[in-house]
């Protein structure tokens, strides 16, 4: 099952300024972890330095919007 609306809504209320809170403190603090723990290491710039396994092209797909699955939220409106 979902939730109803309003508790989304009510919970997002509280939740969402502390997550907003912990992630502006923990990026403050990012500058001085970066310079501790391999500062030279960026793969976001430099896609040499990245390990990660490659995706074959073949393996991917197109997803078409007409393809996806349609939800009627039209009994949610109370």
């Amino acid at each position: 099952g979902s939730l109803p609306k309003w508790v989304v809504n009510r919970v997002s209320q509280f939740v969402a300024p502390k997550a907003m809170k912990k992630i502006y403190k923990a990026g403050l603090k990012y500058p001085e972890w970066k310079r501790r723990h391999d500062p030279e290491y960026k793969p976001w710039v430099y896609p040499e330095q990245n390990t990660l396994p490659s995706v074959s092209l073949a393996e991917l797909s197109v997803q078409h919007a007409d393809s996806l699955e349609n939800i009627d939220e039209t009994g949610l409106s109370e």
